[in-house]
């Protein structure tokens, strides 16, 4: 079956009521901050209780439940193949505010969101969708799950991908319980500078310099218009590398040469060879666009050429000589 994005088609049995545990997760909640934090673990089967470090994932931007499905299909949760790390790690990811845990896709809407009235996105959702919620909130679950029997804490593998990546970033100079950072697709000198890229590369104006401006004038304010909050624009702006050159833990870099962020990508390599970080090690895919997928003449995606296997498979290597 042909994977199409983050997309992938999983053929499963009925089941009845639809819950994260039919789908071989588990399933623990958290409150924090008034907020209602869902967390999933996935692991090998029958290996549930045995020890082992975790595999920690933050995703990327927009309101989506974690678990999709529709008749008795679900979508995959993870863009690479978890099996290359089953054996090794439980793997976990956790939800958005306000945005249920799971789904069936007829109640979503545009790129499977989860929207309420006038398509807006919850007041839960807008309120903490911001980069040091997010850090804060994983370094809070990170630390209780570390109380569980079936955690091994010699190794804590933290992972993020698109704006997962700056979050996780963050949380690698905050949490001591982190050992490896991978940051996939993030800019590491903040994402105006990707939405600037792209907005020259297409219209040949710097229009978006005037909304810069104004978000900064307004780097608090959390009001929902549409799309991401000023806070949450400008919070993603500021720069990963800050956190990336003072770690002291090994760090892989991968990216597409063909995102809207690899110019800033290459940036950070360059300075990292110039100043000695020989703890961050990059991986550019060569003519592959921030998922990883190929692109034609319009600098469109070519979705029927999937590579987040192959990145994943990237990663664990990675991670078993490090």
């Amino acid at each position: 079956m042909k994977k199409i994005f983050f997309l992938i088609l999983i053929s499963l049995k009925t089941f009845g009521q639809k819950k994260p545990e039919d789908f071989g997760y588990r399933h623990m909640t958290f409150e924090y901050k008034n907020t209602i934090v869902d967390v999933l673990i996935q692991s090998k089967k029958g290996e549930e209780n045995i020890k082992k470090p975790l595999f920690f994932f933050c995703q990327g931007s927009m309101p989506q439940p974690l678990l999709k499905y529709k008749n008795n299909v679900l979508y995959g949760t993870f863009p690479f193949d978890v099996s290359d790390f089953l054996t090794e790690f439980h793997i976990v990811i956790v939800g958005k505010p306000g945005v249920p845990v799971i789904s069936d896709v007829k109640d979503l809407k545009n790129n499977y969101q989860y929207l309420i009235e006038n398509d807006s996105v919850s007041r839960i959702y807008s309120d903490n969708n911001y980069l040091d919620y997010y850090v804060e909130r994983n370094s809070f679950v990170i630390n209780k799950l570390f109380k569980e029997q079936w955690i091994l804490k010699n190794k804590l593998v933290l992972a993020g991908h698109s704006e997962g990546s700056t979050i996780a970033a963050k949380l690698a100079t905050k949490n001591k319980k982190i050992t490896h950072l991978i940051y996939s697709s993030g800019n590491p000198y903040g994402r105006i500078l990707s939405m600037l890229e792209e907005e020259v590369s297409k219209q040949k104006n710097y229009d978006l310099i005037e909304y810069w401006k104004f978000v900064v004038e307004n780097k608090n304010n959390i009001d929902y218009n549409g799309g991401d909050t000023y806070k949450a624009t400008y919070d993603f702006s500021q720069p990963s590398a800050l956190h990336l050159k003072k770690l002291k833990i090994p760090v892989l870099i991968t990216y597409g040469t063909k995102d809207w962020n690899a110019p800033y990508n290459d940036l950070l390599y360059i300075e990292s060879i110039q100043l000695g970080l020989q703890y961050l090690k990059f991986i550019p895919y060569l003519d592959l666009e921030h998922n990883y997928f190929p692109v034609n003449d319009k600098r469109e995606p070519i979705h029927e050429v999937y590579n987040w296997d192959n990145v994943g498979k990237d990663w664990k290597n990675w991670l078993d000589k490090n």
